[in-house]
């Protein structure tokens, strides 16, 4: 997958991860699940690839938080997996 086009995926969902107001140490499978039949339906995904792009998507923004640096940008800093 072309590292611009699993970023944006990773940023699509954080979008609806913000906009839902949902702490980012959740870890209730029924309220996840929500994003990983998004990640499967909107990006073809199968349930283990949905499940590590969520998990990237609440990385992300808690990397995010911590700082100035846009893991997106830097990824390989961290050693996320972002690229």
């Amino acid at each position: 997958m072309a590292d611009s086009r699993h970023n944006s995926q990773i940023e699509e969902i954080s979008s609806i991860i913000l906009a839902d107001k949902i702490s980012l140490d959740e870890q209730d499978n029924n309220k996840l699940k929500k994003y990983h039949d998004f990640a499967k339906k909107q990006f073809h995904l199968d349930e283990e690839s949905s499940i590590q792009l969520v998990n990237e998507a609440f990385l992300y923004l808690k990397l995010k938080d911590s700082g100035s640096v846009d893991p997106l940008q830097h990824g390989d800093q961290f050693g996320a997996g972002f690229s």
